[in-house]
């Protein structure tokens, strides 16, 4: 029988703070770091580094047009031919992408994560699994606002006026709507341990 080489591509969105990066280390961790290529779409934002930092901060980030979405397919294409990508490192408290990049090799897998990448129909074609991390809002909100406070260097009143003006607008506008195009639903994240459980075992047969 003839081994077939192109890698099996998975999607995990959710809305901010649902617990995505979570369950994308547990798959990580479970299948295999050595064959997985984790891409995470927070990377490819647009560079912002033009403009004025007050104008940098006003930018709308939970809206599609903010991301660089046609250069994470064309590393998602280029993984799929076994070719190596690099990826750009953005730095959150400066809203700019910096001139550093990481290397990504191929794998078997690849894993993609992100808020808006359901949203998008040249996205969603790529992925051969697509898993939707569903929870609380209440939660989301406290996660985000423990998260951007200790590793993005935002002040609580930023982190609540961003939440009000665009987060929670975006995320009812296009994160919970593409939640329809879920092949799997997880409740509550990475403590769903029943779910990873099912989604690490169908990734195994898979790649068998």
């Amino acid at each position: 029988m003839v081994e077939l080489t192109t890698p099996l591509i998975i999607g995990i969105a959710g809305g901010s703070g649902s617990g995505k990066t979570t369950v994308a280390q547990s798959i990580l961790q479970r299948v295999g770091p050595e064959r997985i290529a984790y891409l995470q779409h927070d990377e490819y934002y647009k560079d912002l580094s033009g403009l004025p930092p007050a104008q940098r901060a006003a930018i709308n980030f939970d809206h599609p047009n903010s991301l660089e979405t046609s250069l994470l397919v064309q590393h998602i294409e280029q993984l799929k031919n076994s070719q190596p990508v690099e990826v750009p490192i953005y730095d959150f408290a400066t809203h700019s992408r910096t001139n550093r990049t990481f290397t990504v090799n191929p794998r078997r897998v690849v894993l993609v994560e992100g808020i808006l990448i359901f949203t998008e129909s040249i996205l969603r074609v790529l992925f051969d699994v697509k898993i939707f991390v569903d929870t609380d809002s209440d939660l989301r909100f406290i996660r985000r606002l423990q998260r951007d406070i200790s590793e993005r260097g935002r002040s609580m009143e930023s982190v609540v006026h961003q939440y009000l003006t665009t987060v929670r607008p975006m995320h009812l506008e296009f994160v919970e709507p593409s939640k329809r195009y879920a092949d799997v639903i997880i409740p509550e994240g990475g403590f769903n341990t029943a779910a990873l459980d099912m989604v690490v075992s169908r990734i195994e047969s898979l790649l068998k």
